[in-house]
């Protein structure tokens, strides 16, 4: 039987449910693609009540209306289970199997169609992503996340529609799981964090980056390195630094590079960019000095990061500089100009001018 939805979850424009609820400056909420395609027409007044908006109107999230959408779909009641076998998105129900979900685990790795039906029904997608949170069946909650994983590699509509069903609070649970459950969770997340609509919805949820950070800080091994990678993504986001680094990123990163790790000093080059992520660095014993060690002997990519996390601090600390050149930085960026391209040699550039100055 076809699912009665509400009428304010449907949206002004389309009349249709709405997958990515936001607010207009008017007060009103629209679906996201409805309202982007009014305002890219060259529409400046609200749909609804036809008063002028501002030049450039700002398209707030609506989480708690997308999280009431969210919820009616997981409430609803679904069809009965049927056959393992058919992997049919329409038969999925909930609780599940592990024989249902690991068959509609290997179709979906080999039917691009078959996605798109799983991805397109919302009861589909509210069963994998009520097992992705239940950590009392793990098993059922790893196929899960395999398939949905699956899913949101299938571009950015996918991506923004799981988001739009609630997959962030699911993944966010699977996170506190640990082991291989919260490296695939953290590893959607990332997925899910490409489109930049997602990059900002999931770090204005309060409990998501916080949620890295406590894997970057307390995981181990493939969770901690899914965790850094999902943290770079969303950093590419100004806002998202400061959240970072009011989170308290910085010194598990620092931990996390020291380890070798190439993207947790990927990360602290971002938050290099935030006064926040400054701050905690410099509070950090021994931070100048590791970033001098991967500076003289990490990989390439570690090396251009450690170059222009060093010179932001720099920049503001003469005692860093004094420091810098009695470790004989200024000798190694002018070998580093001599010797290397691309953005090594521009982040040498920099930093030798700022320890000449």
């Amino acid at each position: 039987m076809e699912v009665e939805f509400p009428d304010d979850f449907r949206c002004p424009i389309s009349l249709e449910v709405m997958s990515d609820p936001v607010i207009l400056t008017s007060g009103h909420t629209f679906d996201r693609s409805s309202i982007q395609r009014w305002l890219d027409s060259g529409n400046r007044t609200c749909p609804v009540t036809k008063l002028p908006l501002p030049p450039h109107p700002r398209l707030i999230p609506n989480h708690a209306l997308r999280n009431l959408i969210s919820n009616f779909v997981l409430e609803t009641p679904s069809k009965p289970q049927s056959c393992a076998s058919d992997a049919d998105p329409e038969a999925l129900a909930y609780p599940s199997d592990a024989a249902t979900l690991s068959a509609v685990l290997r179709r979906a790795k080999r039917d691009a169609a078959f996605r798109r039906r799983l991805s397109d029904s919302g009861a589909a997608s509210s069963v994998l992503l009520r097992h992705a949170a239940a950590s009392e069946t793990p098993e059922l909650q790893e196929l899960s996340l395999r398939v949905l994983l699956l899913l949101s590699l299938d571009g950015d509509h996918a991506r923004v529609g799981l988001a739009a069903d609630g997959a962030v609070d699911l993944l966010l649970s699977a996170l506190r799981c640990g082991g291989s459950v919260a490296a695939l969770a953290a590893t959607t997340l990332t997925s899910l964090a490409v489109v930049d609509v997602n990059k900002y919805s999931i770090g204005a949820h309060p409990s998501a980056i916080p949620s890295l950070v406590t894997v970057l800080r307390d995981g181990k091994g493939r969770e901690r390195r899914e965790a850094a990678t999902s943290l770079y993504v969303l950093c590419s986001l100004p806002e998202n630094r400061k959240r970072a680094a009011l989170a308290g990123a910085v010194r598990p990163l620092a931990s996390f590079a020291s380890l070798g790790s190439e993207r947790a000093v990927e990360v602290l080059g971002m938050l290099a960019k935030c006064r926040d992520g400054r701050e905690d660095m410099k509070q950090i014993k021994g931070f100048v000095e590791l970033l001098i060690r991967i500076i003289k002997g990490g990989n390439l990519r570690a090396m251009e990061h450690a170059l222009s996390v060093l010179n932001f601090l720099s920049c503001e600390d003469k005692n860093i500089i004094l420091e810098v050149r009695k470790q004989g930085v200024l000798e190694i960026c002018i070998n580093l100009i001599n010797e290397e391209t691309g953005r090594i040699r521009e982040n040498a550039v920099e930093l030798a001018r700022t320890i000449e100055m």
